[in-house]
């Protein structure tokens, strides 16, 4: 008879967890007595008009930024006021788990909450009460939009406390910025705050920088730019020099070199190495003795480099399309463009070199850093985001932030399916459009996210050929 370890193992971990209760059970149990000291001041706070409601704000402000009480000290009256304020503003009243996601949040930790569950709402309650210090809240989105979207829809609550709330937007000039970062509390992405600190840096003058302090983070969707994007450099570039003419040839001799023969291709690093007959060919074709004698011929082997990843690496419609005379870099977690993005150290001419565009002048790398070393610059980060467990262990490690699930407010009815792994991209595919087929004749919609425009092109030939109606939205 055949014994299911895995079933057993299952049961075990649940009987386990039933006598004693999961670590992340008793975290929430040990909130309960802050959240009934919360609720019990709701009516105080309700019995408030709004010039009382100011004036408290205002006197917890100045208590904090004196040093007689503390934010803890200041919390509960803070978030039963920030409750009344979103009653009477929103007409959204903050359900009690949401003050859990909010004290967590204000702990430092990253909050899981369910898609739905209002983390937009949820915010409020710790950005209003770190705002007391004076030293500023950043609200981190992924995107411009929701960064001004956010703003204007939660700004009544924050203005109905007697704070202010700013957003940052990419077409900013930097008289605005000050304004904007000036406020209690800014809204912005992940990308204008890091390169607003990167041009901080290069600023002569201190009263010329616009991030004072780097207080304070709420970071929405926390995984993905904490642990999906976290090593992506922000890049600010200077002064060019003109070698065009360099990454044409490398082009050229790329072309004409053998995989194996002449240069091995590691994919796993995106990475293209000449090897030793390579470099005496490419020598040859490059009209030069020795690409190490003489340090003006030293860049070859990269450029050569450059142009072979170009080739066999980075593959158009996939890595970057071409719009006219653009080389545009597509995102490989979003699978959106990035106008205006460019691959630095020579390979994004390397690309147009490939595409049969005249490469723009190289730019040199005035100033770098990823989002990782940027938010652990701050004081206090924390996040929210609707899948953390998965990398709690990530979470911990690099940045010290503990991961707590919170609770529903209603029992979640949603059906969250296991995954199915496959052998083949065949048999995936077949599957992915059985499903699909099922699904429209029972006339429900259907979304498929796809990682690459090739992929979601191939989804959609097989559709088509099925005919069944759909729309594609990728990059192209």
């Amino acid at each position: 008879m055949a014994i299911d370890f895995g079933a057993l193992s299952t049961k075990l971990g649940k009987g386990l967890q039933t006598v004693f209760g999961s670590a992340n059970e008793r975290e929430l149990k040990k909130l309960n007595p802050l959240v009934k000291k919360i609720n019990g001041l709701e009516e105080w706070a309700n019995a408030m008009d709004h010039a009382s409601i100011v004036a408290k704000v205002s006197e917890w402000r100045d208590k904090v930024r004196d040093g007689r009480a503390t934010l803890d000290d200041a919390l509960p009256e803070m978030f039963a006021m920030t409750r009344v304020a979103a009653s009477r503003t929103l007409e959204m009243r903050h359900y009690d788990v949401q003050l859990v996601g909010g004290i967590v949040l204000h702990r430092g930790m990253i909050a899981e909450m369910v898609t739905g569950e209002g983390k937009t709402l949820v915010a409020t309650l710790p950005a209003s009460l770190n705002a007391l210090s004076g030293e500023g809240v950043y609200v981190v989105t992924v995107n411009d939009y929701l960064a001004q979207r956010d703003r204007d829809w939660m700004a009544p609550v924050y203005e109905y406390l007697g704070l202010t709330v700013g957003a940052i937007q990419s077409p900013m000039r930097p008289q605005e910025r000050h304004l904007h970062y000036g406020c209690d509390i800014t809204y912005g992405t992940n990308n204008e705050f890091g390169f607003d600190y990167l041009r901080d840096n290069m600023k002569h003058r201190a009263e010329d920088q616009v991030q004072k302090n780097l207080n304070y983070a709420i970071i929405d969707e926390v995984d993905s730019i904490l642990v999906d994007e976290a090593r992506t450099p922000l890049i600010i570039s200077g002064e060019p020099d003109d070698e065009s003419d360099k990454y044409l040839m490398a082009d050229r001799i790329a072309r004409q070199l053998k995989e194996e023969e002449d240069f091995e291709i590691k994919l796993k690093e995106k990475n293209a190495v000449l090897i030793e007959s390579g470099v005496e060919k490419a020598e040859k074709m490059a009209g030069v003795d020795s690409f190490y004698s003489d340090p003006k011929n030293m860049d070859w082997p990269h450029h050569i480099e450059n142009a072979l990843r170009a080739h066999h690496i980075y593959n158009r419609d996939k890595e970057y399309v071409v719009e006219g005379e653009e080389i545009v870099i597509v995102d490989e977690f979003t699978g959106r463009k990035m106008p205006g993005r460019r691959w630095s150290d020579g390979l994004h001419q390397a690309v147009e070199a490939k595409e049969g565009i005249k490469p723009r002048q190289e730019l040199l790398t005035l100033a770098t850093i990823t989002f990782q070393n940027y938010f652990r610059l701050f004081k206090k980060i924390s996040g929210m985001t609707g899948t953390a467990m998965t990398e709690a262990a990530e979470f911990e490690k690099i940045y010290h932030l503990p991961v707590l699930a919170i609770p529903t407010n209603k029992p979640l009815i949603r059906a969250d399916l296991d995954d199915k792994i496959y052998l083949g991209d065949k048999d995936k595919y077949e599957a992915i459009l059985e499903d699909v087929v099922e699904m429209h004749r029972q006339m429900r919609p259907v979304l498929i996210g796809t990682t690459s425009i090739e992929k979601s092109e191939r989804l959609s030939k097989m559709l088509t050929k099925n005919g069944i109606e759909h729309e594609v939205m990728n990059a192209k």
